[in-house]
């Protein structure tokens, strides 16, 4: 990817460090309100895949509650709320079912106190059991066995492709696997700024609303009660986002505006920054990153202009 100065981190009027990447912020109706990088480029979209992966189990029949669907789109923190959210997505199966691996929590601080006690790494703990929780449900509805439901060819992994596909308008230039152990289909900024955006704009009564209606519900399980990602979706009524490893954000508003930018070292510090002002571009101010962070070339320029 050609990528572009996103951000850049000052100390005493100097700049110290910049960050690179690739961004997209599309109007409501699909045109480029703003580019940078090279948002045509293939990019694997890490955990921001999690809420088109939901989407795709909700149009195989997936029928759960606001939570359920909150949670299946989650990398959430390993909190209490979480753990019980994921554990009901489960029903009677058990936590070994899952196919991702066994960890701590990811927030630093439940994860202190998992360590302190004596706590073992759990697979219901990693950050993405919602997301293969759901997965074995979807199997178990559709009549697909569970063994080897991460598979790439297994029905389930087909039929989210497909949708990926449908949702971003784009073919999956290659498939990788993530950090889960599940398929991870590579698409692009665009397609994931289309695909959320679509998602944000589901009708009522539609399997994509579903989905929508869960984030927005609860945000607090997408991210965890103290992840920056959940914070902005309280601040910004009907906002959908989700973070992703290796610095990949997507978002979306209700009239269907979307953002999608990845940071090319993909270091999590100016995630935040940089969605602030993607933000302010689409008319949205929210309360920006640590102060010595700013987004900067045209990003920067786009948003002070406003």
């Amino acid at each position: 990817m050609n990528h572009e100065p996103l951000a850049e981190l000052v100390r005493d009027g100097m700049v110290e460090g910049v960050h690179h990447g690739s961004a997209i912020v599309l109007a409501p109706d699909g045109t480029t309100l703003f580019a940078a990088g090279d948002p045509d480029a293939a990019m694997y979209p890490r955990s921001t895949a999690k809420p088109l992966q939901a989407t795709a189990m909700a149009r195989l029949g997936l029928h759960l509650s606001p939570t359920g669907f909150a949670i299946a789109a989650a990398s959430h923190s390993g909190e209490q709320m979480h753990l019980d959210a994921a554990r009901k997505v489960l029903g009677g199966r058990s936590p070994d079912a899952l196919g991702n691996p066994a960890d701590f929590p990811f927030d630093p601080v439940e994860r202190d106190h998992w360590v302190a006690a004596g706590r073992a790494p759990s697979r219901l703990a990693h950050n993405c059991s919602g997301k293969h929780a759901a997965m074995l449900a979807t199997c178990a509805l559709n009549g697909w066995p569970a063994d080897g439901y991460l598979d790439p060819a297994h029905p389930l992994q087909r039929a989210i492709a497909a949708t990926v596909e449908d949702l971003t308008g784009r073919r999956i230039d290659r498939v990788a696997v993530d950090g889960c152990g599940a398929p991870l289909f590579a698409t692009s900024l665009r397609g994931l700024a289309t695909a959320v955006a679509k998602i944000a704009t589901a009708p009522p009564g539609t399997p994509d609303h579903l989905v929508a209606d869960g984030i927005r519900r609860h945000p607090e399980l997408v991210g965890g009660s103290r992840r920056d990602v959940t914070a902005v979706m309280r601040a910004v009524p009907g906002l959908i986002a989700k973070d992703g490893f290796e610095a990949v954000q997507i978002a979306a508003l209700p009239d269907g505006t979307a953002i999608a930018f990845k940071i090319a070292d993909g270091g999590d510090r100016a995630r935040l920054p940089v969605l602030t002002a993607a933000l302010k571009l689409c008319g949205i101010e929210v309360v920006p990153g640590p102060d010595n962070l700013r987004a900067t070339g045209k990003l920067a320029a786009a948003a002070g202009s406003l």
